[in-house]
């Protein structure tokens, strides 16, 4: 939510100003709490401004954008039979929070994973990214290829922290169904940042649903624009 307010001059603004006005100072107090230094113009600019927004990596990189005028996008996600057999239907997962993160948050036009996952299992032979994009006609595919998954810290049974290492790629498709590569970047994701969650105080299944969210809006994040104060609620 931004933090942004506009005050109009008639005779309610005065109430409307001073709780806006008690609401930046108890958020820059809280900031100045945890900051020192430099950090303490960071925080007036919170409170004057909110909080700055980040451009996605794939438009600064490839100067393009999922959400323009007329293109379509489908995810697609990889995943060994290893890693699946440690968590079931993971690539299946992960593809479908991704679908649900670029389209709800990032506003992109993207192909329903129900069809993508019906399609793959109609074509178990399928190889590439591309052949995904040449059967729904999409301009871009989002491509996720896990390599390492664990809702367990290292060594232990009983604290939960969701690692995965990736790599997500995008195919640009051409016109003939063969598409070709524009970005690639390697996901290290981690959560909690901080500390890892025991085991007594959540659940396996809500811990496991709550960092599929938590990976698929790092990876969303990829493609749409968020602010940059976002991550210090997922730090415990």
């Amino acid at each position: 939510m931004s933090m942004k307010s506009t005050i109009r001059k008639n005779g309610s603004s005065n109430g409307r100003l001073s709780i806006g006005l008690l609401c930046r100072l108890a958020i820059f107090a809280s900031l100045i709490l945890s900051t020192s230094g430099c950090n303490y113009f960071i925080a007036l600019g919170y409170l004057i401004g909110g909080p700055p927004q980040v451009e996605p990596m794939f438009e600064q990189v490839t100067k393009k954008s999922l959400t323009d005028k007329d293109i379509r996008v489908a995810v697609v996600c990889y995943a060994s039979e290893d890693l699946k057999y440690e968590c079931e239907n993971i690539d299946h997962i992960i593809a479908h929070q991704v679908t649900y993160q670029l389209q709800n948050v990032g506003k992109v036009d993207v192909v329903p994973n129900d069809e993508v996952r019906a399609w793959m299992i109609q074509n178990p032979d399928w190889d590439t990214a591309s052949e995904v994009g040449a059967a729904f006609d999409v301009n871009y595919v989002v491509f996720i290829d896990v390599s390492e998954f664990s809702l367990y810290e290292r060594d232990s049974n009983t604290l939960f922290r969701g690692r995965c290492e990736a790599i997500v790629s995008v195919y640009e498709m051409e016109t003939d169904g063969e598409g070709k590569s524009i970005f690639s970047h390697d996901i290290n994701s981690q959560y909690p940042i901080q500390i890892p969650r025991s085991a007594t105080d959540v659940s396996y299944d809500t811990f496991r649903m709550e960092y599929f969210s938590r990976l698929s809006d790092e990876i969303g994040r990829l493609f749409y624009p968020y602010l940059s104060g976002d991550d210090i609620a997922n730090a415990t």
